[in-house]
């Protein structure tokens, strides 16, 4: 291990520890964006890469068994869980058009790997060269190639007519509470993932952000959202359900963030949700543990307010990682409840698999502890087909206005939008 004082290092250090590590076919980069102050949670930072995989887990069945084997190496095992995992946990399966085809889960444990501390870098794993070599990667200075207009896969009256329906649903007795995401697209994009990343991670700075790459398959993300994190045995949740533009003044910023705190439809989405992950933590919990450390917070990030809540509990310690993704995968904040009739309803009314997009990236440290994000605010990219998605969502009860719930899906779009200098297009 070399321990690098941050002192010692250039000011674009993780830039160019980044540009080095994407020539791998496995790269892992976890960034909290300095927000540990400002958020609820957030990822630790750091960069992991290795060569293609001989052994890696393929279904949930796999992954505990990965987990527990003798570790190829020492440190932690980095990876993600598609949204297309639901169909392993329960009796679900997705018709709808997939232009990403990602495997459903993927782990590694990196060759290599930067832990970045408040005051050093510390490089694990083979380090000889490597600090050399990043010092020596160049960062290109050239802008993003252009960006076509994304064309939405569901039209916009289409998902007015899908949130009609899901509230009909919800008078049914259906759901209470349904997460209905649309897809915006584009084809034959040639984009650099990296730059891209960099230009999202400065318009919308998030604090479980990250970067991935899996061969041809990138993620590019700008996520606010923990889906779920294990320190000393202690597991916590923190969806987000609610939402408000942020105000031009401090004045009017203040007004948004009290408007969303006391908007009762607001606060009844995530209560529901609060509800539901109680009840999924209670499936790998102590007994009598779970508890809600903080309802209805409400937190500011670049864009917009977020209403997030936390919900924590003592871990089962015979519950092991994929025990507790059988009880808590997917998400709530991205399915609705209840969450099996709300999977079925999302595969009836959307057009597109979600793929990564609400499904998790993140890593498992060797003392079992992990931090695991929500996928949102995100760009899915194949470099090999140049097929482009960004994918958003809002959820939707009975109280939702149709216009309301579009405009809030393009609200969620915005940082995206402005990291790639595009639009959505109005076909």
């Amino acid at each position: 291990m070399l321990r690098i004082p941050l002192s010692d290092l250039p000011t674009d250090f993780r830039h160019r520890a980044l540009q080095w590590a994407a020539q791998f076919p496995h790269c892992a980069y976890y960034e909290h964006n300095d927000l540990q102050q400002s958020a609820p949670g957030t990822f630790s930072r750091l960069l992991a890469v290795a060569p293609a995989a001989p052994v890696a887990p393929a279904s949930l069945a796999e992954l505990a068994a990965y987990l527990s084997g003798e570790p190829e190496r020492p440190g932690p095992y980095c990876g993600f869980v598609t949204y297309e995992v639901k169909d392993e946990i329960e009796a679900l399966h997705s018709q709808n058009f997939a232009g990403l085809a990602w495997p459903g889960l993927h782990f590694f444990q990196p060759e290599t790997y930067l832990h970045w501390l408040p005051d050093a870098v510390e490089l694990h794993g083979r380090t000889t060269g490597v600090l050399a070599a990043i010092l020596a990667t160049e960062v290109p200075a050239a802008a993003l190639a252009a960006v076509p207009p994304l064309r939405p896969r569901m039209p916009r009256a289409d998902y007015l007519g899908a949130v009609e329906a899901v509230r009909e649903d919800i008078l049914n007795g259906e759901v209470y509470e349904l997460n209905l995401c649309q897809e915006f697209y584009a084809e034959n994009v040639v984009l650099d993932p990296v730059a891209a990343f960099w230009q999202l991670n400065a318009v919308s700075p998030a604090p479980y952000a990250g970067f991935l790459r899996h061969h041809d398959h990138y993620l590019l993300c700008a996520s606010p959202e923990q889906f779920i994190a294990s320190r000393e045995g202690v597991i916590t949740s923190q969806p987000i359900k609610g939402t408000r533009r942020r105000g031009p003044t401090p004045a009017e910023d203040e007004a948004q963030r009290l408007a969303l705190l006391h908007d009762e439809k607001e606060r009844a989405e995530n209560l529901m949700i609060v509800d539901l992950v109680r009840n999924d933590l209670a499936r790998v919990a102590r007994p009598g543990s779970v508890r809600v450390p903080e309802l209805f917070g409400t937190y500011g990030f670049r864009h917009v307010w977020q209403l997030i809540s936390t919900v924590a509990a003592e871990l089962r310690t015979d519950a092991d990682l994929g025990d507790i993704l059988r009880a808590t995968f997917p998400m709530g904040s991205m399915t609705g409840a209840p969450k099996i009739r709300a999977m079925q309803l999302i595969e009836h009314y959307e057009r597109s698999r979600r793929g990564l997009y609400s499904g998790s990236f993140g890593l498992v440290w060797p003392d079992e502890g992990f931090e695991f994000n929500v996928v949102i605010r995100s760009l899915q990219y194949r470099i090999d087909t140049g097929y482009l998605s960004l994918q958003v969502g809002s959820a939707i009860t009975y109280d939702s206005v149709p216009e309301h719930e579009y405009q809030e899906c393009l609200l969620k779009a915005q940082g995206v939008l402005q990291a790639l200098s595009t639009v959505i297009s109005q076909e």
